[in-house]
């Protein structure tokens, strides 16, 4: 098939794919698929966890693994507490505000310590955590189902990293960094007031 041919017929084939059986609790799907996609499937989520990639990327160094590895391990411990039926409050409205608090901290160039950093996208973890946990589908086994929804969450700070460093690497100035901040910003307001 030739290139010419070869685009147009994957984005046709992506435009009729059906991907409502790709939802938590539709159609086939095992613990890990329903885990992977549940992060991936929420603008809110997909919003906070690339933001925690730009912002690691943004300050360097340890901040690049330390970051995500504080936000996927706290992420993972409030899924588990979530699935056991432990309440955690202002879950909805925590997860909006994490997408806002780490816009606005790209958009500022927020240069926090390593240790506040950690912190601070922890912190936000908990609620996105907790999200993940109590939407389990009950046909799904747990394990598989944490094991999917971290590495989403990995990836999509990863994502965030070489969106980053991507920016660096092609000479555009750090203003084009903040200002996708700026949209985080706009974007978590906009979910929020929907």
């Amino acid at each position: 098939m030739s290139k010419t041919i070869a685009a147009p017929a994957a984005i046709l084939a992506a435009l009729t794919a059906t991907p409502v059986l790709a939802h938590v609790g539709a159609g086939a799907t095992s613990g890990f698929a329903s885990g992977f996609m549940h992060p991936i499937l929420g603008p809110d989520h997909v919003l906070a966890m690339v933001a925690v990639g730009l912002w690691a990327g943004m300050v360097g160094a340890r901040a690049m693994w330390a970051w995500p590895a504080a936000f996927v391990g706290m992420m993972v411990l409030a899924g588990v507490l979530g699935m056991a039926g432990v309440p955690l409050p202002f879950v909805e409205p925590g997860i909006l505000a994490s997408v806002i608090v780490l816009g606005l901290a790209i958009a500022m160039a927020l240069r926090a310590p390593v240790w506040l950093g950690a912190v601070i996208v922890g912190f936000f973890a908990l609620f996105h955590g907790h999200a993940h946990g109590t939407e389990v589908p009950e046909t799904v086994g747990g394990l598989e189902y944490l094991i999917g929804f971290a590495l989403a969450t990995a990836l999509l700070h990863g994502i965030g990293i070489a969106l980053c460093v991507g920016i660096a690497r092609v000479g555009v100035s750090a203003i084009a960094l903040r200002a996708l901040g700026g949209l985080v910003v706009i974007a978590g307001i906009a979910l929020a007031v929907g």
